[in-house]
């Protein structure tokens, strides 16, 4: 299942990236993840990591996962998937890919900040 979306993963999440980086949001999802105020979470979405999160950090996240869920449709739809599947297969390369001192959310539910 992994190798089915890889490639096409990569091209739609780039895509994804540059969508939400041209939004007008005055906060980035990744100032927001450097600040400790969200997270990737197990299911391929961001989440906040405090309660309670500011209306920017809010914004931040449903627009984000907002995007993510387009594209991950689409991947499930080229590949006979399900938008749950291809979210968890995300989740384990965005999580992968997390920098020092980013919160990533554990199988538990728990926030761990990554090492």
């Amino acid at each position: 299942m992994k190798r089915i979306i890889g490639k096409k993963f990569s091209l739609l999440f780039g895509l994804l990236l540059g969508l939400c980086a041209n939004l007008a949001l005055a906060l980035t999802l990744g100032e927001a993840k450097a600040q400790g105020v969200v997270g990737e979470k197990v299911d391929g979405f961001i989440a906040a990591v405090t309660a309670n999160p500011s209306a920017e950090v809010q914004a931040l996240i449903t627009s984000t996962n907002d995007g993510r869920r387009k594209v991950y449709a689409d991947l499930a739809k080229q590949n006979n998937l399900t938008v749950e599947q291809v979210g968890i297969v995300s989740a384990e390369k965005l999580r992968g890919n997390a920098a020092s001192g980013e919160y990533v959310q554990l199988p538990s539910g728990e926030w761990q900040r990554n090492p």
